[in-house]
């Protein structure tokens, strides 16, 4: 059967459109100057901290394509590097998305990378060291990445345990930079930004927020990330009742406990009551 190959262009995976990012520390130059010597990158921080958004904002600011992997249980190998396919013209090999940011020279992101099986996330460590490489071995090509190409992962370090945590071998393959929710000033900045809220708004959520963030161990396994606050103040925007926009936003998805979600509506009561 014929073996037919295909073209991907690289302005496909570009970012035209700024996205909004509010620096909170140098990790604007950090990135930089991690990027400037290709340095992979791993990312530890909180859920809904702007681990994400910090990348794509990078990828715009570099003028560099960007391709995400949300990792989970289930990815193989294969589903990073490729696997060949049967259609109609007979078999096609097609690359993974890892294999193509190495090809194309992009910025590669696997997020959450604690999601996926040990076994399936060595295939990164020929693109991590001095060879810069990735092997395919069903398909008998070395590829050579791309001048361009960075690797950066990310995780919440909240989350790890035996079965779900990086190697040391692969954790020593990446510089590293340590995100957390932003400081009460950026962070009202953030929310009132993003959501178009009034400052004033803004700063009650996030006061709610770090008493949440307070009961993390106490009760809870996560606070309230800066991304819930910022669906919260979407839906005050759109005329939603305060209360009720916290309750859908800020208490039902963290907790399941009656006692707990009876003190988060409290917080939010002492606030918005």
């Amino acid at each position: 059967m014929p073996i037919s190959e295909y073209k991907v262009d690289p302005e496909q995976y570009k970012i035209v459109k700024e996205p909004y990012y509010e620096p909170v520390a140098d990790e604007v130059t950090l990135y930089e100057s991690a990027y400037g010597v290709r340095m992979p990158l791993m990312i530890k921080g909180p859920t809904g901290c702007g681990k994400s958004r910090f990348v794509e904002h990078m990828a715009w600011k570099l003028g560099k394509p960007l391709i995400t992997v949300a990792c989970n249980e289930d990815m193989t190998a294969s589903d990073l590097v490729g696997r060949f396919l049967l259609d109609k013209d007979g078999t096609k090999w097609q690359d993974g998305p890892l294999t193509t940011a190495a090809r194309i020279g992009a910025i590669c992101y696997l997020d959450e990378i604690v999601e996926a099986r040990q076994d399936t996330t060595v295939v990164i460590h020929p693109l991590t060291d001095h060879r810069r490489s990735l092997p395919l071995d069903k398909k008998g090509e070395l590829v050579e990445a791309h001048p361009d190409f960075q690797l950066v992962i990310s995780y919440n370090p909240g989350y790890q345990s035996l079965m779900k945590d990086l190697k040391q071998s692969t954790k020593q393959r990446f510089g590293a930079m340590s995100f957390d929710y932003p400081e009460e000033k950026t962070e009202i900045s953030i929310v009132s930004k993003e959501s178009g809220v009034d400052a004033v708004t803004a700063e009650k959520l996030v006061h709610i927020a770090h008493r949440a963030r307070n009961l993390k161990g106490h009760g809870l396994d996560e606070g309230i990330s800066t991304r819930l606050l910022v669906y919260a103040g979407q839906l005050i925007s759109k005329g939603v009742a305060p209360m009720a926009a916290c309750t859908m936003t800020m208490v039902t998805p963290l907790t399941d406990d009656p006692d707990m979600c009876d003190t988060l509506n409290a917080a939010v009561e002492t606030f918005f009551g």
